[in-house]
């Protein structure tokens, strides 16, 4: 753990210096500042996990009204902040009132050592505990809604995925999952770290394709209050409360060419500095990172950095298609079942033969995510107790596509983007452009007509 960080404010020079040593013989780093100005910017630009402030500057040496001011504003800017007050005009009156403003201590001028450290140190660790807390609850936002894992891979394709994932799990060597889209690389990746030695520690997911360039850094390393104009309060990034787990990058082809130097820098060294703030803080993650696009057609067209791929992709696993493993389709197919029918509330008993056959042979283009939906939208409409084929409402093999004519808006808008996809590799942005969008629009129509990422 690093050291224990104090913001300490006062206006007297020997105070700050006493307390300096003081402190820092108990291996407490303090950051001192001489008037309620130079705290607050102290504060906007480092973390620190408690502050001593005096009540009486400069201005006005009687009343207590600066520092109490300052404590207000520390507060407003940080609620997790222990915040000790001192001063050398203390009254019942000033004491209860700074208590009442947020104040979780009060320290008389002259001070007694022993009861200032024991203070300082405890108001120190409630500090930590608070931040700690406060780093898990955005862990938990993060995480909250994921269900436990169901591994279906009887395949020999993806049993040899499987394997290849467990082999890698153990170690920290970054991963790059590779297959087209609704395939189930997100699974695959929350496997490698429930697997791996950190699945005591938090599994970060970032969509690089949903995530706007404009708050790629403030999102992925955090930012301190100030950044920026919406800034109001210090915020931690994906990279820091991965520290000790793993970081999920999913989507990472469609990184945007003048970020991905940035994310190098932490993947190399673990280090970065939160927007808006000097201090270089570490992070320990271990990488695993999924795309549906060639990143090696991406390099050589220059929309990828070769030296992020090497780092990337140390270790690669192709999760293959649901075409590519028919061994899987029913079993599959029959959890989706038991799963919707316990969620809908339906007495659906199983496949009746003649949809099993068209389960199997049809081609599966949206993979596991498409089976899902199929699987689902038929439970929810089957009059019978078992699914019927009709009921699967699944295209014939041989059956002609329906023309832009015959379409509605939202399908014809579905299938212009779909095709757009296909053409560029599963690339987002560059289907974007041809189709005159900009990226956060064409997130927006993929999310609105339901061509996601990965699940």
């Amino acid at each position: 753990m690093p050291p224990p960080r104090l913001l300490v404010a006062d206006d007297q020079p020997d105070v700050l210096t006493a307390l300096r040593l003081l402190l820092g013989k108990e291996g407490i780093e303090t950051q001192s500042a001489s008037s309620p100005a130079g705290a607050l910017a102290a504060a906007a630009a480092s973390r620190f996990d408690a502050a001593l402030i005096d009540l009486n500057y400069a201005r006005d040496t009687t009343s207590g009204m600066e520092g109490l001011d300052l404590l207000a504003r520390l507060r407003q800017a940080d609620p997790n902040l222990p915040v000790i007050v001192m001063t050398a005009w203390a009254t019942v009156g000033l004491a209860v009132e700074a208590m009442r403003a947020g104040a979780r201590d009060f320290i008389e001028k002259p001070w007694d050592n022993q009861r200032l450290l024991s203070v300082v140190r405890n108001q120190l660790e409630l500090g930590r505990a608070l931040r700690r807390g406060q780093q898990l609850e955005a862990e938990n936002a993060l995480l909250r809604g994921n269900s436990e894992l169901q591994v279906i891979g009887e395949s020999v394709a993806m049993q040899e995925a499987l394997a290849i994932a467990r082999r890698v799990a153990s170690s920290d060597a970054p991963v790059l999952i590779t297959g087209e889209n609704g395939t189930g690389k997100s699974l695959l990746a929350r496997l490698v770290h429930d697997w791996s030695g950190r699945s005591a520690r938090s599994l970060i997911e970032v969509n690089i394709g949903a995530l706007p360039e404009g708050v790629f850094e403030s999102e992925m390393f955090g930012h301190v209050r100030g950044a920026f104009t919406d800034a109001r309060q210090e915020r931690t990034g994906r990279v820091e409360l991965a520290d000790g787990g793993t970081l999920f990058l999913d989507e990472v082809g469609n990184l945007p060419l003048a970020q991905q130097a940035k994310l190098l820098r932490v993947l190399e060294s673990g280090q970065f500095e939160p927007v808006g703030s000097s201090r270089t803080r570490k992070a320990d993650v271990r990488l695993v990172s999924a795309t549906n696009a060639d990143l090696n057609r991406l390099v050589s067209e220059g929309r990828f950095r070769q030296d992020l791929l090497f780092r990337i992709n140390m270790v690669e696993i192709h999760v293959p298609p649901l075409r590519q493993r028919t061994a899987d389709i029913l079993p599959l197919a029959t959890a989706a079942l038991v799963d919707a029918a316990r969620r809908y509330r339906r007495d659906i008993q199983g496949f009746d033969p003649a949809a099993a056959r068209a389960l199997v042979s049809y081609a599966w283009p949206g993979n596991v995510r498409e089976l899902r939906n199929v699987i689902e939208r038929a439970v929810l409409l089957a009059p019978s107790p078992s699914i019927q084929a009709a009921d699967l409402r699944l295209a014939a093999a041989d059956a002609s596509p329906p023309t832009l004519e015959d379409m509605s808006l939202e399908d014809a808008e579905r299938a212009l983007i779909r095709a757009a996809l296909r053409r560029h590799a599963g690339s987002a942005n560059a289907a974007a452009q041809a189709l005159g969008l900009s990226r956060s629009a064409m997130y927006r129509r993929m999310e609105k007509l339901g061509i996601r990422t990965d699940v």
